[in-house]
């Protein structure tokens, strides 16, 4: 028996997600931003350090 692809509630897609630098309605082009500018602003951040994911410590004995 063939797999059906899930049927959609109501028919019309979700609006989409605000951009996550100004929140403005973000534009599919740029999908999650809503312009180059916004896109670059955040990849900014992410190279200057703004934005970081923390590690666990380091203990000085497993360095060795």
């Amino acid at each position: 028996m063939p797999a059906r692809p899930p049927k959609e509630a109501g028919g019309a897609k979700p609006p989409p997600k605000p951009c996550p630098v100004c929140g403005k309605p973000a534009d599919p082009a740029t999908l999650p931003f809503c312009s180059k500018r916004c896109r670059d602003v955040d990849l900014n951040r992410w190279l200057s350090g703004t934005y970081v994911i923390p590690g666990r410590p380091t203990d000085p004995e497993d360095a060795e």
